[in-house]
């Protein structure tokens, strides 16, 4: 379900007509804030070519890191679905968190605790201005989309997320889901 205002929690789909942007182009966001003074987010399916061991050699994970969008790319993050275990975790939404204490998150991945379903390290994130946002969303850069995988988001396949969303919007969304992603190759 799409709506025109965004809410803490919610997807930001990019639109078709953002080919081009490098960060953007064909994201999914989830919307980890949205205030009046503006918006953070985390791209959830453009993986990068390391894993958290690579860029923290102290942890013996190969969990992937996401590019979490183009702000303070040399700075961590991450989102997770177990609170009980992190603390000082921030809700989302329905029951995903964002950050917390990370020296108790690499004792979980070193004693096997949590597994890489249950967590999502973004170098970077997405952030936006007061109602820059708003701006894009008037300029058709977003879609809107109620996150109705909850705290399963965190296990969503990225290589063909953005693919099944244009597809479940339907219509003249369909026809992109097929497009290729540099239309120089069509």
């Amino acid at each position: 379900m799409t709506s025109t205002t965004p809410k803490k929690g919610d997807l930001l789909i990019a639109e078709p007509a953002i080919i081009g942007d490098v960060s953007f182009n064909r994201s999914i966001v989830l919307l980890a804030d949205h205030t009046q003074e503006g918006s953070i987010g985390f791209i959830l399916n453009k993986p990068l070519d390391y894993t958290i061991k690579d860029l923290i050699p102290e942890v013996e994970a190969t969990f992937k890191v996401y590019n979490g969008g183009p702000v303070e790319q040399d700075n961590l993050y991450f989102i997770h679905k177990i609170p009980e275990l992190i603390p000082n975790s921030i809700e989302i939404s329905l029951g995903i968190y964002w950050g917390g204490d990370f020296s108790k998150v690499a004792e979980l991945i070193a004693n096997n605790t949590i597994q890489e379903n249950d967590i999502r390290f973004f170098l970077g994130y997405s952030g936006w201005d007061a109602n820059q946002l708003e701006d894009e969303l008037k300029g058709n850069s977003w879609l809107v989309s109620e996150n109705v995988y909850e705290k399963n988001i965190i296990e969503k396949h990225y290589e063909s997320f953005w693919k099944e969303k244009m597809l479940e919007l339907g219509g003249e969304y369909s026809i992109w889901s097929n497009a290729p992603e540099n239309p120089n190759y069509n």
